[in-house]
């Protein structure tokens, strides 16, 4: 039985040919030292122990999963009008419970009660992709290219449903890991403290790409997220994609 390995951003992993058997993931303590999965007709092994830097981001990362806005905090009010003075530059926001919210794509007056699906970090989000890739958020804010529907998808609520399509593609939450997306993500991870922003901002740009392509419809924004995920997913496991920036996608970010 052929067993080949090669190394990947880091990563040793093993390759067996079709049909062969894969062994239960082992641990040490709690870290992880080889996990198999089945990729392109073989059994695919990525194994690697969690460093404490990688242990250290990862921690980060969930924390901010597991915050949820609260309207009462002030960092919380001061990241709602940071996004909109990096959305609107020069426009006064006339307070954090307004009509104006609705400008940017949120159900009602009040944003915050949008955020209850992904919690604070999907304001983050948001926050990161207007400041860092201005001209590419401008430009979905404004549903300034291709073709538009008559009925667009509101943009701040997708950018919420965005959060949180990513949060359980890669299952950060769970004790052992179940993909080998997460896996791929966690090297990704230790090289760049900022990757789940940045694979935020590609999934947005790949969302509305998939958008247009499909001519979709509101009804059908939930088909359009699906496939956007798998689009995600194909470029993570691409061999020369080590980190978010190697993704083919984050070309179409400017």
């Amino acid at each position: 039985m052929e067993n080949v390995k090669k190394e990947r951003g880091g990563m040793i992993v093993s390759m067996h040919a079709d049909g062969a058997t894969c062994g239960r993931p082992a641990w040490i303590g709690k870290r992880l030292t080889c996990v198999c999965f089945k990729r392109k007709g073989v059994y695919e092994g990525i194994c690697f122990n969690i460093t404490p830097k990688q242990e250290e981001r990862l921690n980060r990362l969930r924390h901010r999963m597991k915050v949820y806005f609260d309207g009462s905090r002030p960092d919380h009010q001061e990241a709602l009008r940071a996004l909109w003075s990096a959305t609107y530059p020069g426009k006064e926001l006339h307070g954090l419970i307004s009509d104006q919210w609705k400008e940017m794509g949120w159900q009602g007056r009040d944003p915050s009660t949008d955020f209850r699906g992904a919690g604070f970090i999907s304001l983050e989000n948001l926050l990161f992709f207007a400041k860092t890739f201005s001209t590419s958020f401008q430009c979905l804010l404004k549903k300034q290219g291709g073709n538009r529907s008559t009925w667009e998808y509101p943009f701040a609520v997708a950018g919420v449903n965005i959060t949180f399509m990513i949060m359980q593609m890669l299952d950060l939450d769970a004790l052992k890991p179940r993909t080998f997306i997460r896996s791929v993500f966690l090297q990704m991870l230790s090289e760049n403290e900022w990757a789940f922003d940045l694979l935020y901002c590609v999934a947005f740009v790949v969302m509305d790409k998939q958008w247009l392509e499909k001519n979709a419809t509101y009804m059908e924004f939930n088909e359009v997220l699906k496939s956007t995920r798998t689009q995600l997913e194909r470029e993570l496991l691409m061999d020369d994609v080590l980190r978010i920036e190697d993704m083919p996608s984050f070309t179409l970010l400017c």
